[in-house]
């Protein structure tokens, strides 16, 4: 599997943001700050397989539905 130039530029906006923040950075979060060019899904997808290639791991939390 290839490093794309999409995955690269998620790849970037991901570290940025959690630089910035420490947090978990969304999909959404990503879209938006694409500008909107890519569906949430479709990032998704990307950030799995970034995680497949060794670039990012996943953290799973439990999301509250309160």
């Amino acid at each position: 599997m290839d490093l794309t130039d999409r995955k690269k530029q998620i790849l970037k906006v991901v570290v940025e943001d959690y630089i910035r923040t420490a947090e978990p950075v969304g999909s959404k979060a990503i879209a938006a700050e694409m500008g909107g060019s890519v569906s949430s899904a479709t990032i998704r997808n990307e950030l799995s397989d970034l995680v497949e290639l060794g670039y990012l791991v996943h953290s799973f939390c439990r999301s509250s539905k309160d």
